[in-house]
């Protein structure tokens, strides 16, 4: 599975409040509307910025904080083809495969806010098209795989049933 896009550079501790701001609470019922406003406290222009495909690469602890699912649901309707990030909350971690948003842990270091990247989610290669730089991450497991394809985990269990995870 290839993905291809471009990088919107984040630091560490960017918390479920930086992705689905809580001033707009009122908004959790209309997650279109909300994905407006996604990561907008982290970076004022990324709800503007962001093309279908691309990624959101972030440090240390990425989706920290409150275990709302709609902070991985928001990214993904906000067309990001993928998250990758030093370390992740692990509720966020497993909100986003929940919901069908490819969530990666690799060294982030190299990559800079607007390179090209192409990643390999089942090879666990991440290609920096713009300065030829390789990064490695450990492959999802295939059950991840699986439901990632299916659109997340609801729709993989629509497919399969409740007890057909692999």
């Amino acid at each position: 599975m290839l993905i291809k896009g471009k990088a919107h550079k984040f630091g560490d501790g960017i918390s479920t409040d930086h992705i689905a701001p809580g001033r707009l609470f009122h908004l959790r019922s209309n997650l279109p509307e909300l994905a407006k406003h996604v990561l907008e406290d982290a970076d004022p222009e990324f709800p503007n910025k962001v093309q279908e495909g691309d990624f959101v690469v972030g440090g240390k602890n990425f989706g920290q904080g409150s275990s709302r699912e709609h902070a991985p649901t928001i990214i993904k309707l906000a067309g990001v083809g993928a998250v990758m990030a030093k370390s992740f909350a692990r509720i966020f971690f497993r909100n986003s495969i929940n919901v069908g948003l490819p969530v990666l842990i690799c060294d982030t270091d190299k990559i800079n806010p607007g390179d090209e990247l192409e990643v390999d989610l089942t090879g666990g290669v991440v290609r920096d098209l713009t300065n030829g730089e390789t990064l490695t991450f450990s492959p999802l497991p295939d059950v991840m795989i699986k439901i990632l394809n299916d659109g997340g985990l609801a729709a993989h269990i629509q497919k399969y049933g409740d007890f057909n995870l692999d």
